[in-house]
């Protein structure tokens, strides 16, 4: 009997928690009008959607914006590309060198294959502005070569324990890239 009662009580206990867990149901139904501050997420879902959100943010906040200009579109389509190569591509090879590494990665699908290419057309250039890296990418059928040196010996531990996520991901140049793109700037001027 004190089982039971304990449980019925742990259950009732419970049951507001767990409706709190879950205020998108009400927020759907209309019962709960935008975020408070109560609201202790800070993800709004995935990373794609959470950093179209904060660009938005930053663009309502600023009087001066020219939403003539905005175009999330954009900065939504190169955001799927770096989830592609991120997730849809298979490194089939990495071989160290003197000085670098040399990388062999095959796209898993059309989607991914495409996201390389456009990735890899501007990618090299900003890894060099921010480190003096050379990368040089190329083409063997299905697959991509990327090359990646220093002249430094001391970078070629860094450059190999990076790999190909660490040498796509590495430099704060993202975050100027999407605040660029989603303000209606052009940050690939001048590349191919």
């Amino acid at each position: 009997m004190r089982k039971t009662t304990l449980s019925l009580l742990l259950c009732t206990l419970a049951l507001p928690a767990f409706g709190q867990e879950h205020p998108h149901h009400n927020t759907h139904q209309g019962q709960h009008p935008g975020a408070t501050e109560q609201t202790k997420l800070t993800e709004a879902g995935n990373s794609v959607f959470a950093t179209i959100q904060e660009v938005i943010h930053h663009l309502t906040q600023n009087p001066d914006t020219d939403w003539s200009k905005v175009d999330l579109e954009v900065l939504r389509q190169h955001l799927l590309d770096m989830k592609d190569i991120a997730e849809n591509v298979e490194v089939v090879d990495q071989r160290r060198m003197p000085n670098g590494v040399t990388l062999v990665v095959a796209p898993l699908t059309t989607r991914a294959d495409e996201a390389l290419e456009r990735v890899l057309s501007a990618h090299p250039e900003q890894l060099r502005r921010e480190t003096g890296w050379e990368m040089i990418v190329g083409r063997q059928g299905d697959q991509f070569r990327i090359t990646t040196t220093s002249e430094d010996p001391d970078d070629t531990a860094m450059i190999n324990g990076l790999g190909y996520i660490g040498l796509m991901a590495y430099g704060s140049h993202h975050q100027a890239h999407h605040w660029a793109m989603g303000s209606g700037q052009n940050p690939h001027q001048g590349h191919h």
